[in-house]
């Protein structure tokens, strides 16, 4: 901790478990600082307020913070006064490789393994192969950061950086709650007829159920393809086949399947009906003056046009001149009066 409080700046990352636990935990902490990286375990039981509290009152370097944010305030009180995300700056100095293991390699001609990028983190002992995956995930960000800090000052973009920065912390504060009538709508199921989504609302609840249970990712239970494939046959009456599962599961699943085609009619799901604005030619003529003039000025930034707007945000501009879709700063680029 001594050494913490002796600097300004400390590049942190974090591991879950994600992709073999339902109940998804902080399982590692990687740290940084001034040549010096270690590994902070919050598996052990470890009190991880008084870190917290050390590392958020300097400034932080992330890259891709948006997931890092929600994990870490899971564990514990996590609010940085200042916050440096490397992808964020990337993506404003118009980098190809917005990826850590491409900037590493652009800045410094290294190329990183990504051999434990799918590795089960709540195992211990770790690896050394997992333990030097999870220390370059820090090792070389401070000072990437600087090097993008100046890029964008030189080119006039830190207060494009800044305002970026800030809304994305500001989405990660956001909590949704489960939609139990919408949360089993998965890719896919509105191309099912009505009875097939009344079969895949119940294998879909049937399988979160085991995931829970089991404490395992949804996947592992059943696929999203099989479960579709399922509904979609036992719905039309077809012969379907039962997705490799041990004896119980397997027993579960054919009685739930059996019970969910006797769900009367009046119970199937509604087909959604997606009701769209719809476009009036002054909606339209609005919409491709607003993209002819992002094209043109992104192209003169050397940016992907996306960045500099993406075309969901310029549709709703289009339609809301005072929509807050857009930035300041991309207002401002758009020659539109800055959003208040």
């Amino acid at each position: 901790m001594g050494r913490l409080a002796g600097t300004s700046r400390i590049a942190l990352d974090t591991e879950a478990d994600s992709l073999h636990c339902y109940f998804e935990k902080l399982c590692l902490i990687q740290v940084s600082v001034d040549g010096e990286h270690w590994l902070v375990d919050p598996l052990s039981g470890l009190d991880l307020q008084p870190l917290f509290d050390i590392v958020c009152s300097r400034r932080l370097v992330f890259h891709g913070a948006d997931y890092d944010l929600r994990l870490l305030r899971r564990a514990g009180r996590f609010d940085p006064e200042d916050l440096f995300d490397t992808m964020i700056a990337a993506r404003l100095c118009g980098r190809n490789g917005l990826g850590l293991a491409a900037l590493v390699e652009d800045f410094f001609g290294i190329k990183l393994s990504k051999a434990s990028q799918k590795a089960n983190w709540a195992i211990r002992p770790l690896s050394d192969q997992m333990v030097e995956y999870a220390l370059n995930d820090t090792r070389y960000l401070l000072e990437i950061a600087a090097r993008l800090e100046n890029d964008l000052r030189q080119l006039g973009r830190w207060e494009w950086f800044e305002e970026s920065r800030d809304r994305m912390i500001a989405s990660t504060r956001d909590v949704k709650e489960r939609d139990d009538d919408t949360v089993w709508r998965i890719s896919g199921s509105s191309a099912l007829p009505p009875r097939a989504q009344a079969i895949l609302r119940i294998l879909w609840f049937w399988r979160d159920a085991e995931a829970r249970a089991w404490d395992r990712p949804p996947f592992h239970v059943i696929g999203n393809e099989d479960m579709l494939r399922v509904a979609d046959q036992a719905g039309k009456g077809s012969e379907y086949s039962t997705p490799r599962m041990n004896g119980r599961r397997k027993k579960s699943f054919e009685v739930v399947l059996a019970l969910a085609l006797q769900i009367p009619e009046n119970e199937w799901p509604k087909m959604e009906k997606v009701r769209r604005k719809r476009s009036t030619k002054d909606l339209m003529v609005r919409f491709d003056a607003l993209k002819k003039t992002r094209d043109a000025v992104a192209a003169e930034l050397g940016l992907d046009p996306a960045i500099l707007a993406p075309r969901g945000a310029l549709e709703m501009t289009a339609a809301d001149s005072e929509s807050p879709a857009l930035m300041k700063w991309q207002r401002r680029l758009l020659g539109l009066e800055a959003h208040a």
